[in-house]
């Protein structure tokens, strides 16, 4: 299709009059209130209206539209190299991998951050897009690269937060720019960036048709005498080009690149120069509209506009996962397993000696010195160490079951409440809680857990019920909705103006600070909670041969799974509430706990229960030793274990 044809000429300029629209209404806003009126009247005179408005917020308002289109750019070049219609800069990790680079360097190397901050992110998503390639597989079978890409995302995000906790002073600033702003003071990063984009704007524009030749497949480019090495590696440059430019300038803006090219596509624009010219169009209209929309929420304080992209990109998201799923082959749901399963009777007892130690020196060496047994009885251990690992042990074991339950009900190795979204909807309601209704009791913190925590679980299995639940449609549902749960915590921290180490505390998960009342009410409701675990783990061997099995034992499949579901999310939601949104220990702890112990559910029950106590009291007794007297969130830690983990599990499988 021409660029100049009708449907594409129409296409164009409905996008470029809602540009021009939403534009001068970016332009009205800010704090000094001016008027349209003044804005067209007075910005062509010397004096303060020509000041805020060329100085201030015209350079934000191009910088917006230079990185929308930018990154629409690059989403649509990534789809064409991966043949992935989830490809983004920020579902492949690019975004992640740039932007951890770029606050390894504010620590380690600053001087070199000042001069080179394009070429610090350019490496950061270089070596990202070699390892999510790598890891991928030679096919790059779409839902992989997806989700290759996305525990990538998890990975740099943990390490990201890690370093911004421990180097507060030398990061400050960036957790804003780490969730994208478009706040500039100059036209410097404009002047900066423009040369770049346009640049590789024509780069692929003139690879338009070999990008044309391409997507017809690499066997059917070779033949008509393309040298798809090269093409392929020029696309790739461009488009890591356009994504760490945008990552230097403005910080971390996800979804974009995924959002454009499709509405483009949508609407019938078909050949990539008519499409890469349509796409840098509309992803300029999408991040200026979310600018514009982010800062009319809250006018005079700066809401990430990455949120408010993840806002609308994480159901877009979802949307595409469905669709993409729905075409891949199903393959056997396993759960893994041993076939030399350890007896329960040896194995228990060596859990609870290991469970005993680890706590023993967990409440005897604080980061700084060993205290006796005769010192446990001082105050400070007694109000605040104590309460605080025998919390993290029980929270363990709650997630620890969570995941249990989850993986077998759906029969799928990679449930989780961390990966399937329920414990970042679960925070988001907790926070909700906690921000609109501060005089409450810190009892009914659970209540918003459990609803933000439900109403991601009712999500998927909505969109994933049809499809069978199969694994990797569930996963990729529920990474959709953690990118959500995780914009709404985002913009709820900016808009209750919390300081930025509570606010990376509270989203990485921590254990910090917690009482004797915290402790017996999370060991009331366990007590509560575990009888029922219990009383599931018949129906659930049951079910793990098949609902059809399961129905001729006298299994009611939907009533027992229904139970069970909501048993999880319990578990899940009540230690969310407590402790943040800490990941991955309910999908470490019966994984290591199938390995040692089989497939039977009771006695899995028990000992990833075990596992799953001893996993958070060791990440918490490292994050508040190994730096000390700075301290790691153990969410944080069990991140940095859990997303490499996760993708053993996925090049395995």
């Amino acid at each position: 299709m021409s660029i100049w044809s009708p449907k594409s000429l129409i296409s164009l300029m409905t996008g470029l009059f809602l540009l021009l629209i939403i534009s001068l209404v970016h332009l009205s806003q800010g704090q000094a209130g001016l008027t349209f009126t003044q804005i067209i009247t007075d910005v062509w005179h010397p004096g303060r209206v020509q000041d805020i408005v060329l100085d201030l917020r015209l350079p934000r308002l191009v910088i917006g539209i230079l990185a929308g289109g930018a990154l629409a750019v690059s989403g649509l070049l990534f789809q064409t190299l991966t043949n992935n219609p989830l490809a983004s800069a920020s579902t492949l990790g690019i975004n992640s991998g740039a932007f951890f680079a770029v606050v390894l360097a504010a620590v380690f190397f600053p001087v070199w951050l000042n001069q080179f901050s394009f070429l610090v992110a350019l490496i950061g998503a270089v070596l990202t897009t070699l390892f999510v390639l790598a890891l991928a597989g030679k096919e790059l079978n779409p839902v992989r690269v997806a989700l290759t890409g996305m525990i990538m995302t998890l990975l740099f995000s943990s390490l990201t937060a890690a370093l911004q906790l421990l180097f507060e002073n030398e990061t400050s600033g960036l957790f804003l720019w780490g969730s994208g702003t478009l706040i500039q003071m100059d036209w410097s990063n404009t002047q900066f960036a423009a040369p770049l984009i346009m640049i590789a704007i024509i780069i692929a524009l003139l690879l338009g048709r070999s990008l044309d030749i391409l997507a017809l497949g690499e066997d059917m480019a070779r033949s008509l005498g393309q040298s798809v090495g090269r093409v392929k590696f020029i696309s790739w440059l461009s488009g890591i080009t356009l994504a760490s430019v945008v990552v230097s300038v403005v910080g971390v803006i996800g979804f974009v690149g995924l959002i454009a090219p499709h509405i483009v596509r949508l609407l019938g624009i078909k050949g990539h120069r008519p499409l890469i010219v349509h796409s840098f169009m509309w992803g300029s209209v999408i991040l200026i509209i979310a600018d514009t929309i982010a800062r009319w929420i809250q006018p005079g304080q700066e809401i990430p506009v990455g949120a408010m992209t993840a806002l609308v990109g994480g159901p877009w998201l979802m949307f595409l996962a469905y669709k993409t799923a729905k075409n891949q082959k199903r393959g056997e749901k396993t759960l893994g397993g041993t076939k030399n399963p350890v007896s329960g009777k040896v194995i228990y007892p060596i859990l609870a000696v290991i469970s005993m130690l680890i706590i023993y020196v967990s409440l005897s060496y604080g980061g700084v010195e060993w205290a006796s047994i005769q010192e446990w009885f001082e105050p400070i251990i007694q109000s605040f160490r104590f309460p605080r690992v025998l919390l993290a042990f029980v929270i363990g074991m709650m997630l620890a079951i969570s995941g249990l339950i989850l993986q077998g009900v759906l029969r799928n190795p990679l449930a989780d409440s961390s990966i399937l979204g329920i414990t970042s909807l679960g925070g988001a309601g907790a926070m909700i809680f906690l921000i609109a209704f501060p005089s409450l009791s810190i009892v009914w913190m659970p209540v918003g857990a459990l609803l933000g925590a439900f109403l991601a679980l009712i999500v998927i299995l909505l969109s994933a019920w049809r499809n069978g639940l199969q694994p990797i449609l569930v996963a990729l549902m529920g990474i959709s909705l953690s990118a959500f749960g995780s914009a709404i915590i985002q913009i709820l921290i900016v808009k209750a103006d919390l300081v930025v180490a509570s606010a990376l505390v509270w989203l990485s998960g921590s254990t910090y600070a917690k009482t004797w009342t915290e402790f017996q009410l999370v060991l009331v409701l366990f007590i509560l909670l575990l009888p029922l675990a219990i009383y599931l783990t018949r129906s659930l061997d049951a079910i793990a041969f098949g609902d059809e099995l399961a129905t001729n034992h006298g299994i009611n499949v939907s009533k027992t799974r229904l139970i069970a579901l909501v048993t999880s999310v319990v578990f899940s939601a009540i230690a969310v509430s407590f402790v943040g949104t800490i990941g991955f220990i309910g999908l470490l702890a019966p994984h290591m706990a199938r390995r040692i112990v089989g497939f039977n559910h009771l006695p899995l029950l028990i000992t990833s229960s075990l596992l799953g106590g001893i996993l958070l009291v060791a990440a918490d007794f490292v994050g508040r030793t190994i730096l000390a007297p700075n301290e790691i969130p153990s969410g944080l830690v069990v991140a940095l274990i859990g997303a490499p983990y996760l993708l053993y599990l996925l090049r395995k499988s």
